[in-house]
């Protein structure tokens, strides 16, 4: 995985590899997520990495991306009282694979795990059980 990369570039760009147009029959979330591909991942919002990752799209960028945004509002959200699932969920919920390419960041996330402590939701804890059991340790 590439934890340095211009952030300006696509998803499409970086893989250097253009989908074709979606189907027109295509469900919104397959049209969403063909037009993510195409828009810089420094534009991308949280909600947007989320939708990207938790459909296994430009891993190698988004994964980085999505951990560095959860170091920092882990940090916020237990502060404030308030955490949003979505991106844990979609980055949790990876492929154990994934995570054995980037060990650093797979401590990253035990390491967010660990400070959101008791704010994690109940289903949220399983993902994390399930993550932490499927890496080496």
């Amino acid at each position: 995985m590439n934890l340095s990369f211009d952030r300006s570039r696509s998803i499409e760009d970086l893989e250097g590899r253009r989908w074709p147009d979606p189907p027109s029959d295509a469900t919104a979330l397959v049209r969403a997520v063909h037009a993510l591909r195409k828009s810089p991942i420094s534009d991308l919002t949280v909600e947007q990495l989320a939708r990207l990752i938790g459909q296994d799209v430009g891993l190698p960028w988004l994964l980085p991306v999505g951990v560095e945004v959860l170091r920092s509002e882990a940090a916020e959200g237990t502060a404030g009282g308030w955490f949003d699932d979505d991106l844990l969920t979609a980055v949790l919920t990876r492929n154990a694979t994934a995570w054995a390419e980037v060990p650093e960041l797979a401590q990253d996330i035990e390491g967010v795990l660990d400070m959101l402590g008791d704010e994690l939701s109940p289903y949220l804890r399983d993902d994390a059980d399930r993550f932490r059991a499927s890496l080496p340790h």
